[in-house]
């Protein structure tokens, strides 16, 4: 007998295999869950789903930058009022290796920044170790960066940024069950901030993204 043939038949080979596959299953499973946005019933949410389903177009917002490296691609795995942590959040999920590089989405000032967080985990008291970028756009919108890396950050408070310019890199700080960026936009409005939508630049042109697909960035 051939005795590659042997350790394959092995049962602890073969229980080793079972496991692996049962790894893979629970893993794509929690993926799937978290692509899910139909908890949130609000007026709100309805109208993100449908933005990003094509069946309501908005053509006049901004079209903003993938917020990684040209020619690389990430997979949402958390959209717009997601099931899993996004219940009430306008907000994004780009599964990412710690120390991906972050490039900014849009042009602004950066109006806030903290990277001295250095704990993580699925857990709401790992909330405030999250560390992260706020950055002001002209039009009086702000966008949120999150999860980033431990002194992972290379830009500072009062700095002008440009779209596509490196202002950071992921991790895995903060409220989070695995290494990814959080971006969010907010809008303000009589002295309070909404959340809103945000249409990113694609292959396929400009689109508002869907979660569970993979989207890269094109030069």
């Amino acid at each position: 007998m051939n005795p590659d043939e042997s350790e394959r038949d092995h049962p602890l080979h073969l229980y080793f295999m079972y496991k692996a596959t049962l790894y893979l299953i629970v893993f794509f499973s929690f993926l799937l869950l978290l692509s899910s946005c139909a908890v949130n019933k609000s007026p709100e949410a309805f109208r993100f789903r449908a933005l990003q389903k094509g069946k309501v177009k908005d053509d006049s917002s901004y079209v903003y930058a993938l917020p990684y490296a040209v020619g690389t691609k990430h997979r949402l795995v958390q959209g717009y009022f997601s099931r899993f942590t996004h219940r009430n959040r306008a907000a994004l999920d780009f599964k990412m290796k710690k120390g991906t590089a972050i490039y900014a989405a849009r042009g602004g000032v950066v109006a806030r920044v903290k990277e001295d967080g250095d704990k993580g985990g699925l857990d709401a008291a790992y909330r405030q170790f999250g560390n992260n970028i706020i950055i002001n756009h002209s039009d009086g919108t702000r966008a949120g960066y999150w999860h980033l890396q431990h002194n992972g950050i290379v830009v500072n408070v009062g700095d002008t940024v440009q779209q596509g310019q490196l202002i950071g890199y992921s991790g895995n700080t903060g409220y989070t069950a695995f290494p990814h960026l959080h971006f969010i936009v907010w809008k303000s409005e009589a002295g309070n901030w909404r959340q809103i939508g945000t249409r990113f630049l694609t292959r396929k042109g400009a689109k508002y993204l869907r979660p569970f697909k993979k989207y890269k960035r094109p030069a």
